[in-house]
């Protein structure tokens, strides 16, 4: 397969290139088939690497292209003359821009390796093939036009000091603060058993309490008024050497089951001065003493 490309004097985008067994058409630029972005080299002519092989003529960076999509046989191209001639380049241009000879040196550097596995006898191990070293180089190349695109998106934009400016009056900085706890074991011990102990759910456990029911006081106090025929003291209806507690209880109920034995009509109560003893005695009985 032979390939050729012409590029027209002072022009910055090369036409007419041809392949053999491929139908002719531009490889760059508008209504461009089989590229549809823009050639990694500058504009300036002056800047392009163009290669004079047996094979090929014409700009590095599309038979990089070409050799990416194997449409160039890489064994006919002689990887010694290509080097002589971008050696032959960075030379003549001595005040070439360092990015755009380590872009040719990279292409150079590719199309060597990739022949190189072309020629070498395929063994069995896990290197690449020489398709996947050109997937990779495509892969390579569409980043390399994303981060250029990027990169000039971004200078694109405003530029403070520029296009745009600051106001007069300068920005307050913002103090970050971050607080730094020093304690020792012990402490911590400390706070986490506080933290726990008032976390942790409280039972409240109710005792029991001698009480007296109201039955059993009045059933107590329905029996002494029985065998008494006298008046008697509230008092005297509460169990002898019983608990203070049970005492209060008793005495309350006792209470009550007076004033029920009283609305039955069962015994009378009276009481001689405020705040002064009850007496109780049985419905029918002699009256309170004087």
């Amino acid at each position: 397969m032979h390939c050729q490309a012409r590029c027209p004097a002072g022009g910055g985008r090369g036409r007419g290139v041809t392949i053999d067994g491929a139908e002719p058409g531009t490889l760059w630029g508008e209504g461009a088939s089989g590229w549809t972005e823009e050639a990694p080299a500058p504009g300036d002519e002056s800047e392009r690497l163009y290669v004079e092989l047996a094979t090929w003529e014409g700009p590095l960076d599309v038979l990089l292209d070409l050799a990416r999509r194997q449409k160039v046989d890489l064994r006919r191209i002689s990887i010694l003359e290509l080097t002589d001639q971008y050696l032959a380049f960075i030379d003549r241009a001595g005040e070439m821009r360092l990015e755009l000879a380590a872009d040719y040196l990279v292409m150079a550097a590719w199309l060597a390796f990739l022949k190189s596995a072309m020629l070498l006898p395929r063994e069995e191990q896990e290197d690449p093939s020489p398709e996947e070293l050109a997937l990779r180089l495509q892969l390579r190349l569409e980043r390399l036009a994303a981060m250029r695109d990027v990169a000039a998106r971004l200078m694109a934009r405003d530029r403070l000091g520029r296009d745009v400016f600051a106001r007069g009056e300068p920005e307050g900085l913002r103090v970050l603060k971050k607080r730094a706890w020093q304690c020792e074991w012990y402490d911590l011990v400390q706070a986490y058993g506080q933290v726990k102990a008032r976390t942790a759910p409280v039972v409240h456990m109710v005792r029991d309490r001698a009480v007296m029911t109201l039955e059993s006081a009045l059933s107590r106090v329905s029996s002494m008024l029985g065998v008494s025929l006298d008046w008697m003291e509230l008092r005297q209806f509460l169990p002898p050497h019983a608990d203070p507690r049970l005492r209060k209880s008793a005495l309350a109920s006792s209470f009550v089951a007076a004033l029920e034995l009283a609305k039955q009509g069962r015994a009378e109560i009276a009481q001689e001065e405020v705040f002064g003893p009850l007496r109780l005695r049985a419905l029918g009985g002699g009256r309170p003493r004087e």
